[in-house]
């Protein structure tokens, strides 16, 4: 079922365990994932189970051994269900969770249609008798069939000893009604002592829609949060062109297998990831690497799922499918991310454990207490009070603060194309004081590149021009980084556009990791090879050509002395410059004199300074290990800004670096691309990798960067502030309201000015508070980074 890869569950196998997020229906609040979490990990051959609230989804990790249907049994008996065989969980999770919303749509409005007259009786007609019993007959249908879903819910927790929102709800909605029951039945047991017997139907119908109500923003908002992933998912395509036997035939994508030949046209998203075979077109990889501009896809080279082609048409060949795809790993990511818990949550939720058998407890103490001190109408303010402290103590708002914070920061991030592993990452960032970063394909681009071209005719006005050009005169060629004066063949002399096409076939034969910099590099300048006679590759040193009589060599200082080739001193001159400044010069000479220097070296990121400087700002120290020389290293160092550094790190050494610093109260982060920056990654408090880097830094890391600019470490860090920001103000709220209401629930005010709080804008306040916190939490989806 490859469907099912493509989408929510997804499996990863670690020795005999398997570790899979399973969607959860019917949770309401953060006893309900407390339950979840508690039953699960009670169930025989369950390792772990940590549930997410806010996607109503748990992550399982256990024994391969057992079926996943024991665990949707186990979660049936006490109220709740998990979606285990569906062929697209995630499309059954959406379909289930919007038909929950439109069921409590409905139940809201039933309930508030029949609360209405209910309310007004008992608001401005409560003397009236025969409105006790209109009140009584429109309250049946409010709480036992809009509100069945309470009580149901509860007895299942009550069952196993467990108790939740629901369990709050039931008990003062129930009680409340029983007390008005007996109340319209039997007034006379009241009038009897001499107390006026009140019934409390208004009070019992709004809590249970206000609760409903709050319900259906809440449900509104939660599917709010998660629309970085619908986004995400929606960018790969349903269906997919193959050819089969020379025949185009139409596949869903839930078919395709490694090795199939799908077909391009123009305008389509790739379908998955592969490398093309026939035809080439421009492709717009915005989706991977932030950057606006198409890219031009020749035959063998890779695309990638979700990214969109132009006005070409081509073939390729499927490599990566299903769950293997690199959208399906950014989805996954997402998801694990949104689902994992920050250590605020972790306390939150035993705070809400515990928080619902303490209101309980209050309760009953705030009757008992009630019933001794309460004068005449003792037994009334007690079932009052207690039934109050019962509603408005709901665990709902606490629950939710973290969770919906999260999601939507880890939503916010995906965005931007900083993709969070895991909640302690996004609440620690704020918090870091030193951040290391490697110096291949981090700081740099990671891929050698010409930098410079001199030819020896031009030799002269050298101070005319710029350092980064090192050219003289109007004969010198460069990279694109500097003004380009020659940008195609016809702009070289004769002599010189012959020696370039030499050049460029003699590379191309060459199996120096170099020679393919300075092959891209004639190829941009349109350069046409010419066919060589002989060719000879002397390892660690160069190569040698031969065209008709004429011997040619391309290669190190060291070569070319051996080969007895004149080295003139101004060329000389230039080379020892362009090798303190960490460039590798290539000599290109005939066998009597070099006719041209090539310097090639590993660009710094244009983003690298920017930066750096902006972490600087921010008070963060800023370091630099490599396993790079020393002098190419302090180079590039000077180049970005970066004072402390350090040259000719092993992979352990970088992890021991960072234990130093973390030994000194320093809060590390550390940003590597290569398998070489995974012990650090591992070992940082904070770790992020380069989108563009090996898989295995990917997966250690907590946070990945999909596009290599480094201008997303600082975006990262604001991320995070704005998030805690988010997460301390929700908590703020939600504790305050629980401070602030339970004692005025308990009726402490009574005392001093005979207030008495209703249940009914008890029920009120709890709702609001939920959504005050959601709300609260959207509010980042706004905000700049």
């Amino acid at each position: 079922m490859k469907t099912a890869e493509l989408s929510a569950p997804e499996q990863e196998m670690e020795g005999s365990s398997v570790k899979q997020t399973f969607p959860v229906l019917g949770m309401t609040c953060a006893g309900c994932a407390a339950s979840v979490e508690s039953m699960l990990g009670a169930t025989d051959g369950v390792i772990s189970a940590q549930v997410n609230f806010a996607s109503n989804t748990v992550l399982v990790e256990y024994n391969k051994e057992v079926a996943p249907a024991t665990f949707q049994k186990a979660l049936q008996s006490i109220g709740y269900d998990l979606i285990v065989d569906a062929e697209d969980p995630n499309a059954a999770q959406e379909e289930a969770r919007h038909e929950h919303y439109e069921k409590v749509k409905k139940q809201t409005i039933g309930a508030a249609i029949l609360t209405l007259p209910i309310f007004i009786l008992g608001m401005f007609f409560m003397e009236w008798i025969p409105g006790r019993w209109i009140s009584l007959a429109l309250s049946i249908p409010v709480l036992f069939y809009f509100g069945q879903g309470f009580y149901i819910n509860a007895w299942k927790q009550a069952r196993f000893g467990k108790a939740n929102m629901d369990t709050l709800v039931a008990l003062s909605t129930g009680i409340a009604f029983i007390f008005s029951l007996f109340n319209t039945l039997f007034p006379e047991f009241w009038h009897n002592r001499g107390v006026h017997p009140h019934v409390y139907y208004e009070a019992a119908t709004v809590i249970i829609t206000f609760i409903s109500f709050g319900k259906l923003l809440e449900e509104r908002a939660k599917s709010g949060t998660s629309e970085a992933l619908k986004k995400l998912m929606g960018l790969q395509p349903k269906t997919l062109k193959v050819l089969i036997d020379g025949q185009e035939k139409e596949l869903p994508i839930a078919s395709v297998v490694v090795g199939n030949e799908i077909i391009v046209r123009p305008g389509e998203k790739i379908p998955v990831d592969g490398t093309v075979s026939s035809g080439e077109s421009y492709i717009d990889e915005s989706m991977i690497s932030g950057e606006p501009l198409p890219v031009l896809k020749k035959a063998g080279e890779k695309v990638f799922s979700g990214t969109v082609n132009q006005r070409g048409s081509f073939q390729f060949i499927a490599e990566k499918v299903g769950s293997e795809t690199l959208l399906s790993q950014i989805i996954r990511k997402v998801q694990e991310a949104q689902g994992s818990k920050a250590p605020v949550q972790k306390l939150v939720d035993k705070i809400a454990g515990i928080f619902v058998p303490t209101v309980i407890a209050i309760s009953i103490l705030t009757f008992a207490i009630w019933m001794l001190v309460g004068g005449e109408d003792a037994f009334t303010h007690a079932l009052l009070t207690s039934v109050a402290v019962l509603v408005i103590a709901c665990p709902c708002a606490l629950g939710l603060a973290t969770p919906t914070a999260i999601m939507v920061g880890m939503g916010k991030g995906a965005e931007n194309q900083i993709l969070i592993k895991d909640a302690e990452s996004l609440e620690l960032g704020h918090k870091v004081n030193a951040v290391i970063l490697d110096k291949t394909g981090t700081i740099t681009e990671g891929k050698p590149a010409v930098v410079n071209f001199q030819f020896a005719g031009a030799i002269g006005n050298r101070s005319e021009q710029s350092q980064e050009e090192v050219g003289v005169g109007s004969q010198y060629v460069q990279s694109k980084e500097a003004v380009a004066v020659r940008s195609d063949n016809s702009q070289f002399t004769v002599e010189e556009g012959k020696y370039l096409s030499l050049l460029l076939s003699i590379e191309s034969k060459s199996e120096h990791p170099l020679a393919e910099a300075v092959v891209k590099y004639l190829n941009e300048k349109n350069i046409e090879p010419i066919q060589t006679d002989k060719f000879e590759s002397v390892t660690g040193k160069g190569v040698k050509a031969w065209k008709g009589s004429g011997l040619f060599l391309v290669g190190n200082e060291k070569f070319l002395v051996e080969n007895k080739v004149k080295i003139d001193s101004e060329l000389f001159h230039i080379a020892e410059t362009w090798s303190k400044e960490a460039k590798t010069v290539i000599f290109f000479a005939n066998e009597f004199e070099v006719l041209a220097l090539i310097a090639i070296s590993d660009r710094v990121k244009k983003s690298s300074q920017s930066a750096i400087e902006k972490l600087k700002s921010k008070g963060i120290e800023v370091y630099m290990l490599t396993g790079d020389n020393q002098q190419t290293a302090a180079a590039v160092a000077s180049q970005v800004g970066v004072t402390d550094f350090k040259a000719g790190v092993m992979p352990s050494d970088k992890a021991d670096f960072i234990k130093e610093l973390q030994s000194k109260g320093k809060v590390v982060a550390m940003v590597g691309d290569g398998i070489n920056d995974s012990e650090a990654l591992a070992q940082a408090d904070v770790s992020i990798a380069m989108g563009h880097g090996s898989d295995i830094a990917m997966d250690v890391a907590k946070m990945t960067l999909i596009t290599s600019d480094l201008e997303k470490i600082p975006q990262a860090f604001n991320l995070s502030t704005l998030t805690v920001n988010g997460i301390k103000q929700n908590l703020f709220w939600a504790f305050i309201y629980n401070l602030i209401g339970i004692p005025i629930a308990a009726g402490v005010l009574y005392p001093i000015n005979g207030f008495l709080l209703d249940p009914m804008i008890a029920g009120g306040a709890m709702a609001m508070s939920s959504v005050s916190v959601v709300m609260n939490s959207l509010r980042l989806k706004k905000m700049k980074i």
